[in-house]
């Protein structure tokens, strides 16, 4: 239920990224699926196997971060008994496993340099070979990767196989995050909602006040839609009262007086040459373009930020309260570039 509950939406972005994968499912090629965290991968990964001929065949899906790089391999192409420590028996891999049907491959660019290469065979010529074999085994499967990596900035910079980010890039399904999704956050809001009041046995569902509504169409959800799921679920049960509409809501779970705070990072050095200067408080009565000063704004507090943190995009991305994502849109945006 939860994972078709996601996929609802009317934004033009969102009803896109749905059609390119209706489009591309009947298609027996690989795709590779783009977006941030919680915005939907695998659900567009199911969407890709249920609307093709392999519906009746395996999916399965395998988070190549979840596994130590020693075992992913095993994991992926089996092994034989014997091939290692604690090999007591052999043991099919995941391309085994999904033969005649669909792999999901998530936190693709996870994946070892090794490990990419024994992929790269796989994809290319239809066949693996278990850990501690030397006998080819032909599979028939379809493969669909995820990740909220850069992954042609990677292959840049050697950090990813260019020829595999090639082989499994026949199609590229980049989805949208939460923020720009144009009016799906109040509908998916109210559907959260209304699920949590009736699993709470509510009898009728009481909305939320047009001040929570505000607060939600301004917040930039970083965690998308899991994110926004947790934060209505949590505003309905703590609210408990289903004659009134709710009116509070926490974003941050972890924000309590009594919560640890670590101790501060060092600061690095600063010269008052290179101290870049602090954004100005704008003239309000001179602004006749709300967006072009929004802009203007923001792109002085974001380069002020850049500056303070020696162009370090991490470092900057957590003093802003923003993702890596976010900040990497936010520097393009407005053609940030780093001072020579």
């Amino acid at each position: 239920m939860e994972r078709e509950n996601q996929f609802i939406g009317q934004s033009d972005a969102f009803l896109d990224a749905v059609d390119r994968a209706s489009q591309a499912a009947p298609m027996h090629r690989p795709v590779l699926v783009i977006g941030e965290r919680g915005t939907g991968k695998e659900l567009i990964a199911e969407r890709l196997h249920r609307l093709s001929t392999r519906w009746d065949e395996p999916l399965v899906t395998m988070n190549c971060a979840a596994l130590p790089e020693t075992l992913v391999e095993a994991e992926l192409f089996g092994h034989e008994a014997g091939a290692f420590t604690g090999a007591t028996r052999a043991r099919a891999g995941r391309f085994e496993e999904a033969d005649r049907g669909t792999l999901f491959l998530d936190e693709l660019a996870t994946l070892s340099m090794q490990a990419q290469e024994r992929l790269l065979r796989a994809v290319e010529y239809g066949e693996v070979t278990r850990i501690g074999s030397n006998r080819p085994i032909r599979v028939d499967v379809r493969i669909v990767a995820a990740t909220n990596e850069d992954l042609p900035q990677l292959a840049e910079q050697g950090r990813f196989r260019a020829d595999l980010l090639d082989r499994l890039s026949f199609e590229v399904i980049t989805l949208p995050p939460l923020r720009v999704r144009e009016g799906d956050v109040i509908v998916l809001a109210e559907f959260f909602g209304r699920r949590m009041a009736s699993e709470l046995g509510w009898e009728k569902w009481p909305g939320f006040a047009d001040h929570v509504r505000e607060q939600f169409e301004k917040y930039l959800w970083p965690g998308n839609v899991r994110e926004l799921r947790n934060v209505v679920e949590r505003a309905v049960y703590r609210w408990g009262d289903s004659e009134q509409p709710i009116a509070h809501v926490v974003f941050d779970p972890f924000d309590s007086p009594w919560k640890p705070t670590a101790a501060p990072a060092p600061a690095a050095p600063e010269t008052a040459s290179a101290r870049p200067a602090a954004p100005a408080t704008p003239d309000f009565d001179s602004i006749d373009d709300l967006r072009a000063a929004v802009d203007s704004h923001e792109r002085a507090i974001v380069e002020h930020a850049l500056g303070r943190n020696r162009w370090n995009q991490r470092q900057t991305a957590k003093a802003l309260g923003l993702t890596y994502d976010q900040l990497r849109h936010c520097i393009k945006k407005h053609g940030l570039a780093e001072s020579e």
